[in-house]
């Protein structure tokens, strides 16, 4: 039986599969919100004057304090170092935060597009139910026509109700005549 040939590792030839590097896994949704608490932080006159009372004391002890005691000498390198540290990693956190603030205000646009498309269409239909209504009310009698007719008609009524009572009176008239002249 023989053995499987090996190839040997530095062939240039065949491709190399690449080696794993395994990265810590994290919540994107969780850095999203420590990125924007910290970016929120840093835009406030706290976080200002904090960072003003750190750099005058770091300036205070490396100029004022004994030589043996200064850790950082006049062109402060060590601090230039820090900010340039902090300046970096703040960009890509304002960055992240700002790419989520517009994320949210895009979702937010879309749902007021969709709200305001919605309102439009109800808005359309109320419009098409009044005109039909408005419609429908021209073939129906109003208040006021019914009024008028009701007065109309009770005008008529007592239009008729007058010449009933002439009428009988006229006939009672010639009913005592007639009896008067039988008598």
């Amino acid at each position: 039986m023989t053995e499987p040939r090996r190839e040997p590792l530095g062939r240039l030839d065949q491709p190399v599969e690449p080696g794993r590097v395994r990265l810590p896994r994290f919540d994107p949704e969780s850095f999203g919100r420590w990125s924007e608490s910290i970016a929120r932080y840093m835009g406030t006159a706290q976080f200002i004057v904090w960072m003003t009372l750190v750099i005058a004391a770091w300036f205070a002890w490396n100029t004022l304090a004994p030589a043996a005691l200064r850790f950082d000498p006049y062109t402060f390198t060590f601090l230039t170092l820090i900010l340039s540290l902090q300046a970096s990693y703040a960009a890509p956190l304002i960055l992240l935060a700002q790419n989520r603030q517009t994320d949210r205000d895009r979702l937010a646009m879309e749902e007021d597009r969709r709200r305001a498309a919605m309102q439009k269409a109800d808005t359309e239909y109320l419009a098409r139910e009044i005109a039909s209504l408005r419609i429908a009310m021209g073939e129906v009698a109003t208040r006021d026509f019914l009024r008028s007719e009701l007065s109309r008609l009770a005008d008529e009524l007592d239009e008729a109700a007058h010449r009933r009572e002439r009428r009988a009176r006229t006939d009672r008239d010639e009913e005592r005549k007639d009896w008067e002249e039988d008598h």
